[in-house]
């Protein structure tokens, strides 16, 4: 018999939210969808769904994203009208890497000489520290995930489901499979917390947690709906964006697959574009703009 799912205290906004909290689904992105594309439920109101666990939980290309219970697996869908732009993704990911507790543990670390917790482009919050892969590359330490899908019925985009998988009091155990040859490593909240030697005795509730997820998202879904009608504003937020960019400064490898081969570039992290693109800059100091690729950092930062 399944174990009955984590209480959450009922917060105005998880009302306003139509919040749903269950025990375990496959993945909250594809149930929130797939309720939504039956009609049940309506797909011009907002609604949070939230899971204590996850049996096929779903990561950027199909990854799979580990799900064991002590971890926020989080789903929001809201209705849209802006065309869904990998812009999204970073703004999501800027707001998030803003919640009051990952501020507050960044504070905590930077004292301590400890890399902060930022916004790998496109889709994941952690950082980099020191630990390498056979391969010697730098091994990014994954927080959290981004998971955005838009929601179609008969042609007509309805609105976008928002994921969010953040380890929180549990690490994932990656194994050879579950990495598919990605160079990050998964840490949780709680590993943060302790490495910060924290005056706060635990991490914060699981509730407290989800409400603020629940409320980076909607700011994150009003700044990109803010700069969809005004294309302008986006040079308020490239500022913003250069704060949690994990990856500025860095020396990294792109590998993209082009038809049936994979190509490999090399150059400096610039920050992003004003179409969310991945800024290159080779050595011979021309830049270009990469829309999508996999990341190897290749050293640390520039001395």
């Amino acid at each position: 018999m399944p174990l009955p799912p984590t209480p959450l205290h009922p917060t105005p906004l998880f009302e306003r939210l139509n919040h749903r909290h269950i025990s375990c689904t496959a993945s909250t992105n594809s149930q929130l969808i797939d309720e939504l594309k039956t009609a049940k439920l309506d797909p011009r109101a907002p609604h949070l769904l939230t899971a204590d666990s996850q049996s096929a939980g779903r990561g950027q290309h199909g990854r799979s994203w580990q799900s064991p219970k002590g971890n926020v697996y989080l789903s929001l869908y809201l209705p849209m009208t802006a065309p869904m732009t990998g812009l999204l993704s970073l703004v999501v990911g800027y707001e998030l890497a803003k919640m009051p507790l990952i501020e507050q543990l960044n504070t905590q670390r930077q004292p301590l000489s400890l890399p902060t917790v930022g916004v790998k482009w496109a889709n994941d919050l952690g950082f980099y520290g020191l630990d390498k892969n056979p391969q010697g590359h730098l091994l990014f330490n994954k927080l959290a995930g981004i998971l955005i899908e838009p929601v179609w019925q008969s042609g007509k985009l309805l609105g976008g489901v928002i994921g969010v998988g953040m380890n929180i009091t549990t690490t994932p155990r990656l194994t050879a499979q579950t990495l598919e040859g990605m160079s990050y490593q998964a840490v949780s909240l709680a590993d943060l917390w302790m490495r910060a030697e924290s005056s706060v005795s635990s991490v914060p509730s699981l509730s407290t947690v989800y409400e603020q997820i629940a409320q980076a998202l909607l700011t994150a879904n009003t700044r990109f709906e803010q700069i969809a009608a005004m294309p302008q504003l986006i040079e308020d937020f490239l500022p913003l964006f250069a704060q949690v960019d994990a990856l500025a400064g860095h020396n990294i490898q792109v590998s993209q697959q082009i038809k049936d081969s994979v190509e490999t570039v090399s150059g400096k992290a610039e920050g992003i574009d004003q179409n969310g693109c991945l800024q290159l800059r080779f050595d011979d100091a021309t830049l270009t703009a990469l829309f999508t690729g996999r990341i190897d950092v290749l050293e640390t930062f520039d001395s």
